[in-house]
């Protein structure tokens, strides 16, 4: 058996994993299940157990066994650490001072930026931006959810373009005029009836909201005019967060990740915004920025980490 540094970037959809040697080296990736940081719930807990089980049998089929793991959740917190650190442990045999636990962002920061050197804002079913420096130096702007905000995410979008259908019907008793973004939300709903649509929204995962803004994304490439405004706003909705980042931090490049930059203006938007400022759209790696992270290839992060209590 070889013995490998694991790196495992863990979403709600799916998750990623690379396993490298302590030169970085890539030895292995693949791709499993999703799941949440969110260990406290029984169902989410057993999702994870599942993701977890699967990446170690590839392990083990290809004759790798880990020794070290660093995994990042979307929608951890310190106080599921303990938890699962133990899972860790169970499925790899890694030792609790070999792992290595945060959140999913913060891998990909770490995939893009040394400590300190950028600020990012990821633009998925949720939006947040962050900046890690050294120190204590944490700054994290959104990702409060889309109860409260996330804007510029895909489920911000999704829910601007039901408030702006039905806004319409309401008060002209059609949606004419919004006929090309209608007819695309309710192609991927099975209908426009305010039944589909209430069970769509409130019936299930609120992530999966976010899922209709492809829809106005094609509506707009129809040339649907309310849709190109939903995405124009969204991308300066995003630019707000990069705003925010820098009037707390101070200048840096601007990062952009997330499924929804593929969306017809929201590239465009978020760069008029930030005329001026440094911009760019990185590819994000997180797995692999994870399987590095305790090798000799990464000391810098491993000390940002170290430094930062409030990562781990």
């Amino acid at each position: 058996m070889i013995s490998v540094h694991l790196g495992i970037d863990v979403g709600g959809t799916a998750s990623r994993w690379v396993a490298c040697d302590d030169s970085g080296v890539v030895l292995a990736r693949g791709k499993t299940s999703g799941a949440t940081g969110h260990l406290f719930n029984p169902v989410e807990k057993e999702r994870l157990r599942t993701a977890l089980g699967s990446i170690a049998a590839d392990l083990r089929a290809q004759g790798l066994v880990a020794k070290s793991a660093t995994t990042g959740l979307t929608g951890f917190g310190a106080g599921v650490s303990g938890t699962l650190r133990e899972l860790l442990g169970e499925f790899f045999g890694v030792a609790a001072d070999g792992c290595v636990t945060v959140d999913d962002m913060t891998l990909a920061y770490a995939s893009i930026f040394k400590p300190g050197e950028g600020h990012l804002i990821s633009a998925g079913t949720g939006s947040i931006a962050l900046h890690i420096g050294t120190g204590d130096t944490y700054v994290r702007v959104g990702g409060r959810g889309i109860l409260i905000d996330d804007a510029g995410s895909g489920s911000w979008i999704a829910l601007k373009a039901l408030d702006t259908l039905f806004r319409r019907l309401d008060h002209d008793g059609s949606f004419e005029g919004v006929a090309i973004l209608a007819e695309e939300i309710a192609a991927r709903l099975g209908g426009i009836e305010w039944p589909a649509v209430r069970e769509f929204v409130y019936g299930g995962d609120r992530g999966r909201i976010g899922t209709l803004s492809v829809a106005v994304g094609a509506a707009a490439e129809r040339g649907d005019a309310t849709a190109r405004d939903i995405l124009r706003a969204a991308g300066q909705e995003l630019a707000l967060l990069g705003t925010a980042l820098t009037g707390r931090v101070g200048a840096r490049p601007i990062g952009f990740v997330g499924g929804v930059l593929a969306l017809p203006g929201i590239r465009q938007a978020i760069a008029e915004a930030l005329a001026g400022a440094e911009v760019v759209f990185p590819e994000a790696d997180a797995a692999l920025a994870a399987a590095r992270m305790q090798t000799s290839a990464s000391t810098e992060w491993r000390a940002a980490l170290a430094e930062n209590t409030g990562l781990a």
